[in-house]
This record gives structure tokens, C-alpha cells and sequence, in this order.
């Protein structure tokens, strides 16, 4: 008998799971040169969040966050797990156990929405990084992760599945 308590966990690592397939596709970009997110920037962004700022004009300037980047990296993971949460409240409770690719990826894809919409305006990087130097390129490269963070929950789901066999 399947439990609350393991569905959570199997989705708490389906979510970090998925998060560790977008970081090691953001680690192979970085080392042809591709920069992508700081993470410590999204620390800082929720540090301010709780302290009641939502918006800056630009987060590089915002004052620093005491332990901004373990914040940061702690809130990708956790919107990681929150996303897998979602997915499986959408695709349905039996997914986990029999996850398939296209809802994962469809899935993916929609969650760039986050990035697009509301971390970089409230970061000052405008609606789909418009007020960045390469707006398209920075959004094509948003649409990319986040089809890869797709693919990586059906690839943490599938490896949890034949793991619990």
C-alpha cells in the first residue's frame, strides 16, 4: 500500500531529480561558455521578497542578502519539487508510477511561464528578459532549460520507478 507519506517523498525526488538534470544541462552550457543563471540573485531576490520588495529595478544593485546564494540555491530547489507537484497533480497520482515522456516535457516547457513572467520582471530584466542586451536569445535560452527540467522529471520519475521495483 502506497502511502501520503511516500507519494511526497517520490515527488520530493522527482522534483530534485529533475532540478539536478537542469543544473548538469546548465553546468555543460557553462563550460561552452554559455553563462546561465546566478543563483545567488535569486537568493537575493527572495531575501527582499520576505522582507516585502517584490520588484527591482536591477537585482544585480539590491543590496545583498546574507547567505543569498545557499537561499537561492535551496529556492530552485524547491520550486523544482513544488513544479513536480504539480505535474503529478495534473498528469494524475498514477503518473509517478508509470511517468511518461510527453506530459514531463509539456509540462517543462509551460513552467518557463515562472521565469518569463515574474522572477525576471521582478528582477529587472523586463517580461521574457526584455530589458536584457539579447532578449530572444535569453528567452530561447529559458524555453531550452526548462524543456530539459521536462525531460529530467520523466527521467527521475522513470529511475525512481525501477529503483523502487
Amino acid at each position: 500500500m502506497i502511502t501520503l507519506a511516500d507519494d511526497a517523498t517520490r515527488i520530493l525526488f522527482i522534483g530534485s531529480g529533475a532540478t539536478a538534470v537542469m543544473d548538469a544541462w546548465l553546468f555543460l552550457l557553462k563550460r561552452f561558455g554559455i553563462a546561465g543563471l546566478n543563483f545567488a540573485m535569486v537568493g537575493r531576490w527572495v531575501g527582499h521578497l520576505v522582507r516585502g520588495r517584490f520588484a527591482h529595478a536591477a537585482i544585480a544593485k539590491a543590496a545583498p542578502i546574507r547567505g543569498e546564494v545557499a537561499l537561492g540555491w535551496f529556492t530552485h530547489y524547491a520550486i523544482g519539487v513544488v513544479f513536480a507537484s504539480m505535474l503529478v497533480a495534473i498528469a494524475g497520482e498514477s503518473w509517478p508510477g508509470d511517468p511518461q515522456l510527453l506530459p514531463a516535457v509539456a509540462f517543462g516547457l509551460a513552467t518557463v511561464a515562472a521565469p518569463l513572467l515574474v522572477m525576471q520582471p521582478a528582477m529587472g530584466a523586463g517580461i521574457a528578459s526584455s530589458r536584457t542586451p539579447t532578449p530572444l536569445a535569453n528567452s530561447l535560452r529559458s524555453v531550452v532549460n526548462h524543456t530539459v527540467f521536462g525531460a529530467g522529471l520523466y527521467l527521475a520519475a522513470a529511475c525512481i520507478e525501477w529503483i523502487s521495483r
